[in-house]
């Protein structure tokens, strides 16, 4: 999976996935082979943190 580099763009992205495609942040890591802590730093950076109950970034 392409992710972007800009953290907005990569936001989107991420909630989209896990919105349409995914149960869980882990899932979507295994399944597209992408490190959960660099998305998690990336968006952090930008004032977001994963909610699993909600299965997205807020």
């Amino acid at each position: 999976m392409y992710l972007p580099k800009d953290p907005a763009m990569l936001l989107s992205v991420i909630n989209t996935q896990l919105r349409d495609n995914y149960s869980s942040l882990d899932d979507l890591c295994d399944s597209c082979d992408v490190s959960k802590e660099d998305i998690e730093s990336a968006l952090s950076g930008i004032g977001y943190e994963y909610n699993p109950e909600q299965n997205q970034f807020k």
